[in-house]
This record gives C-alpha cells, structure tokens and sequence, in this order.
C-alpha cells in the first residue's frame, strides 16, 4: 500500500513533466509506453526468476534498487538535468523490475497465510492498494508539485524503500522446491509453466477471459476522455466524475469479492462479474446520460475488482506452489499485451463508428470472455466464509 501511493504520485507527475521537456504528442506518449514494453519483453521470465528465488529477499532488493533508481531521478530534476531519454529509461527500467516484484509477490502470499484465507488477503491487499493509489494519492499531487517537479518523485522514493523495509520485516520460511533438472534453462522453466497452465482447463479458460476483457478495458480507457467530453459533452467534470465512480465502485467490490465468492464459488463469481460489466459497458456506449456514465462505471469498478481477487485467488489455489510464479506471469503477461492492443482497436473503433463505438466493442468483448467462461460453472472452488476464518476449501 506504501508503494503503490508512491507509484501514483510518480504516474500522475511524469506525463506532467514530459509535457514541460517537449510538445510532441508521439515523444509523451512513448514515455507511457515503456511501461508496457518490459512485461511483454520480460514478464514470463520474471515468474520463472521468481520460482527460482528467495521471494521475499527479492521482493525488498527490487524495491531497494527502485528506491534508488527514483531518487536518482529526482536529484536530476532537482538540479535541472531532467530530459526525454531519462524519462523513458526511468519507466522502462522501473517496469523491468516490477516484473520480478509482483509475480514473487503473488508467488509468496501463499506462503504468509493458509490456501483456504488467500480470498480475503487478496482482497484486503488489492483494497488497500486501490485505497492508496486511486484515492489518497490524487489529492497530494498538485500539493507536491507546487514545492517542486522533484518533490513527487523524492516521495516515490522514500515509499520504496520504506515497503522494503517492511517486506524485509517478514519472518517465514521460504517454501521448499525440488531440485532444478539438471541444463535446466529460464526458458525452459517458463515453457514448463506454460505447459502447466495450459493442461489445466480452468485456468487456460480463466487467462483467455483475462485477455479479452484486458483488450476491451484497453479500448474503453484509452478513448474515454473523448468519449464523456464529446460525445456526452460532459466537460472535465464528467470525466472525473466517471473516474470517481469508477474507484468507488472498486473499493466497494473489494468488500464485496469475497462474500461473493462464498456465495457463488470462484469461477462463478468471474462469470457472475464479467456479465454485469457486459451489460454496464451497454448501458455506457448506449445511454447519452451522465447518469449512465456514472452508473455504469460505478458497476464497473465494483465488477472489476471482484474479477482482480478472485482471479488471482483462483490461479494460487490451482496452481502448482513450484509455478506459481510463472503461471501469474502468464496472467500478467496477458493482462498487459491486451491493455495496448485494444487501446489501438478502441482508437480506430472511434474514428470509423464514433465515440461511444470503443464502449460497445469492449461490450463484445466481455461477452466474449463470459461465453469462455460458462462451460466452466460446475468447476469452482468455492468460498468458505467471507473471512475465510475456517481456512477450508472444496476443489471440485
């Protein structure tokens, strides 16, 4: 939670300050970009890395060193050396090594609370997270800024390296693997958990929904602003009304996921989810109402968040402890190259059919991954009780 408030002070301020370096749409652009380009380069390699290692050592060594990169770059910005290349080396390389850290940190909850509590860690930590980053954080950036373009990015810094304090703090065992094969390779670890994932049905289901309601946000986000400030001729105040309702919902679904989880059982939850997003994204590229826009994004957080818990849930409690690692690189992987693609699709949807074309294209597309879903309603993992104080589970 420490570092994703720092991490929102540092997106919100570096497209800022690329503004000030240069005026070109394409050179500001590409600083967003770099940080899409090292999980597709790196991502499945940072989960075999992951499976590999001490995950918790690595967890506060990558936050150290990003600490260090971040206050590196803020002494530059201090001193007035701040330019387009330093921008776009920061991002990618901060992207490189979030790779490592967040697979080691899905790989390694498993090993800090029982399978059957992992639904409630993770929805308190991706509540946490939401709470930091899409909340809290906003209000500090123009505060922070107003001292200096370096103060977000020495703040960003110092939440670094306090979260690797505290992940340093943790006291476990690390999880026992087998021995590595002997001429075993990163890549032949990483077609290993491919492998894995692809044998077990759920999961092959599960990533291929992901990857289609990734392509679809992607389209829908990346076309927004145009979409409440043109079509809906809402202004900027529709556009942060949108956003706010969207975090709402979001916080609201993190309460919600795994009570609805213990309702439904996992797999229904996701396809339970992905319906109502489906018909939100209807009632957004259909209904010309702020009313609607804000109803539906509303839904749409909510939605998107019990998605997030119980998908990831679902992936630790069905996957091998020695793969985890990979197998939540190949979700990300997936998440990530999906977020570009349907950017791009939701650009050219706009220009061919009209503003609110990306809205029900991303519609298809979630209808898309709830018919991917639907043959798998009768193999759930279904939930205990809402805090999972039992710690039991039922694979069928």
């Amino acid at each position: 939670m420490v570092s994703r408030f720092g991490d929102a002070l540092r997106n919100s301020a570096l497209p800022l300050l690329a503004v000030r370096l240069t005026d070109e749409p394409l050179v500001v652009a590409s600083v967003t970009a770099c940080g899409y380009l090292p999980w597709l380069l790196f991502g499945l390699f940072g989960g075999a890395v992951a499976d590999r290692v001490d995950q918790r050592r690595a967890m506060w060594l990558v936050d150290t060193a990003r600490g260090v990169l971040v206050a590196g770059f803020a002494l530059a910005v201090a001193l007035g050396h701040a330019s387009v290349p330093l921008l776009i080396a920061l991002a990618f390389s901060l992207t490189a090594l979030q790779t490592l850290f967040d697979n080691a940190a899905t790989a390694l909850l498993p090993s800090l609370v029982a399978r059957g509590a992992l639904g409630s860690a993770n929805a308190r930590l991706m509540t946490g997270q939401q709470l930091a980053g899409g909340l809290l954080a906003a209000p500090f950036v123009p505060l922070l800024l107003s001292a200096g373009a370096f103060t977000p990015f020495a703040t960003d810094a110092g939440t670094y390296l306090v979260a690797a304090a505290l992940v340093a703090s943790l006291r476990i065992r690390p999880p026992e693997r087998e021995p590595r094969a002997a001429g075993s390779t990163l890549r032949s670890e990483v077609g290993a958990g491919l492998r894995a994932l692809g044998r077990d049905r759920v999961l092959r289901a599960v990533c291929l929904a992901t990857l289609l309601c990734n392509i679809g946000m992607g389209a829908l986000i990346a076309t927004l602003a145009l979409h409440v400030t043109r079509w809906l001729d809402a202004g900027d105040t529709g556009y942060v009304a949108a956003m706010t309702a969207y975090s709402a919902g979001s916080l609201a679904g993190g309460f919600a996921a795994q009570r609805i989880a213990g309702r439904t059982g996992r797999v229904r939850a996701l396809l339970y989810g992905c319906a109502i997003q489906t018909g939100s994204l209807l009632l957004i590229g259909s209904v010309r109402h702020v009313a609607a826009l804000v109803a539906g994004m509303v839904l749409l957080g909510a939605m998107n968040m019990v998605w997030n818990v119980n998908q990831v849930t679902l992936m630790q409690q069905r996957s091998p402890e020695a793969m985890v690692g990979r197998i939540a690189a190949a979700f990300r992987t997936a998440s990530v190259s999906g977020a570009p693609l349907g950017a791009f699709l939701g650009g050219a949807v706009a220009g061919l059919y009209g503003l609110n074309g990306p809205a029900l294209l991303a519609a298809v597309l979630f209808a898309a991954a709830v018919a991917a879903l639907i043959p798998l309603r009768q193999q759930d993992i279904r939930g205990v009780t809402p805090d999972d104080d039992s710690h039991r589970a039922l694979i069928n």
